[in-house]
Order: C-alpha cells, then sequence, then structure tokens
C-alpha cells in the first residue's frame, strides 16, 4: 500500500480510526476489525484514551498481541473531561500521568504518535510541547500530533517549538472530507508552509459518501448514523443531502472510488 511520512513513521495511506472499540464493538469484535485490516494491508490505528471510556486502547492493545513491531499506534490525550479533577488536560502534569495510563492499556512501552485531542486555551502550548518533548527523549512517543487546531494555532505551535528547541507537531488531525471542506481555507496552506501531516477524521462522514445510504429510504440496521439520536440524524443527513446536490460533478466524481467497507482515516502529508 502506499506510504505516507510522518516525521520519522512511515504509515499506509488508508489507517483504522478505533473510536468504535469499546463502545460499539467488544474485545472479540475489535480483534475481528484488526484481523481484517491486517488482512488488507491496514498497519495504522488511531484511537484515544477517551474512546470507550479507556476500553478502545485496552482492547485495541490486546488485539495486537505478538504484532506490536508490525503495526503503528496513534493515541490522543486531553479532550475536554478526560484529565482528573482539578488537573489541565494540556497541562505537563496531566500529561505525564495521561501517557502512563494509555501505555498501560494499550500493553506497549511506546506510543508512535502522541497527539493532543483539543487545544487547551487554559494552558501555554510552550508547555504542553515541553511536556511532550520530554515523552520523546524519553523514547515513551516517537512523533506528536495535535488534533481540532486551526490555523492560527498550528502556527503558534510551531513558534513555540522553535523557540524553545522542542520537538514540533508533526501532524494535525482534523474533520475533513468531500462535504466539509473548511481546512482547504486555511489549515491546508498551514499544513503545507509548516510541513505538518494532515490526518482527516469523517472522511468517509459516518458512511454518507460510501454508498450504503440513500435519499428517501431506510437506514440500514447496524450503521453508525441509525445509532445516531434522531434531531442528530436529520440534521447530518439533510445537511449532506443538500452539501451533495451543490457539488458539481467533476468534484464529486472521486468519492466514487473511495472505500465502501467503512476505513475511517486516510491521511496526506507535505513531507
Amino acid at each position: 500500500m502506499e506510504q505516507r511520512s510522518i516525521g520519522e513513521l512511515s504509515v499506509p495511506v488508508v489507517g483504522l480510526g478505533c473510536n468504535n472499540f469499546g463502545m460499539r464493538l467488544d474485545a472479540a469484535g475489535t480483534a475481528a476489525v484488526v484481523d481484517a485490516c491486517f488482512d488488507a494491508g491496514i498497519d495504522f490505528f488511531d484511537t484515544a484514551d477517551m474512546y470507550g471510556g479507556g476500553l478502545s486502547e485496552e482492547y485495541l492493545g490486546k488485539a495486537l498481541q505478538g504484532r506490536r513491531d508490525e503495526v503503528t499506534i496513534a493515541t490522543k490525550f486531553g479532550a475536554p473531561g478526560s484529565s482528573d479533577e482539578g488537573v489541565a488536560r494540556g497541562s505537563a502534569a496531566w500529561i505525564r500521568t495521561a501517557v502512563e495510563r494509555s501505555l498501560g492499556r494499550l500493553g506497549t512501552d511506546r506510543i508512535d504518535l502522541y497527539q493532543i485531542h483539543f487545544p487547551d486555551p487554559e494552558v501555554p502550548i510552550a508547555e504542553t510541547l515541553g511536556a511532550l518533548h520530554e515523552l520523546v527523549q524519553a523514547g515513551k512517543v516517537r512523533e506528536i500530533g495535535c488534533s481540532n487546531f486551526g490555523s492560527t494555532r498550528l502556527h503558534e505551535a510551531a513558534s513555540a517549538a522553535n523557540d524553545g528547541a522542542l520537538t514540533p507537531f508533526r501532524t494535525v488531525q482534523n474533520r475533513y472530507s468531500a462535504l466539509f471542506r473548511d481546512p482547504e481555507a486555511k489549515v491546508v496552506p498551514a499544513c503545507q508552509e509548516l510541513g505538518l501531516g494532515l490526518i482527516p477524521y469523517f472522511p468517509l462522514e459516518s458512511g454518507l459518501l460510501t454508498g450504503k445510504y440513500r435519499a428517501g429510504a431506510e437506514l440500514p440496521e447496524g450503521t453508525r448514523l441509525a445509532a445516531m439520536p434522531e434531531d442528530q440524524r436529520r440534521t447530518t443527513r439533510s445537511s449532506a443531502w443538500r452539501t451533495c446536490a451543490a457539488t458539481p460533478r467533476s468534484t464529486a466524481t472521486p468519492c466514487s472510488s473511495w472505500p465502501s467497507r467503512g476505513w475511517p482515516r486516510t491521511r496526506w502529508s507535505a513531507r
């Protein structure tokens, strides 16, 4: 499979987002999906400490037992509400705690890509980067990244890393698809300028771009959209259909060649 670079890492152009592990999938279901990934040549797995209350990392770690050196593992910390009471989620103190918990659940001695899940406006980015730099120096983390950062925050992080001689972010993981193209205005140019890789989440828009849903038809049982609350489901579908109707055919055509089995991660890199 075609590869992309994330700093010193080499990853396939398609990876697996693991937010269903520990929520919609139990340990056995997780293992089955991981095995299917290996069969398809996918060995990049992206999870987070908040997915399934930590079960996503735990189930993924168990599914990868005996195969750790064959894969690249990315996980995230710092989502709102994920830190211990009274501890800022982007602080050095929380990062040191969070990484040890993630390493334990994953059953590994290193995390290949460690990402802050959301910006923490209460903590200077230099503090966050300093703690992550320590983890890289200690060999507990290989590369670092961020998620849900806009272009301004990306430039601030790059400046802080440069000023403090710290390990810089290598990636930003934001929502990006044929239906949601906001990153093209500012985030993609910032990635090109700063040499960051962009990891899109929801590139298939919860399956809307796989062809499994049809306007006016009943939702297939067991799908992510069918499990959404009715108001959220209605809003998602109506927004998608409006966008599709307004999208020129030449722009939308590539979607027909996207994978139809629901692999929720693709990636582009400027490196």
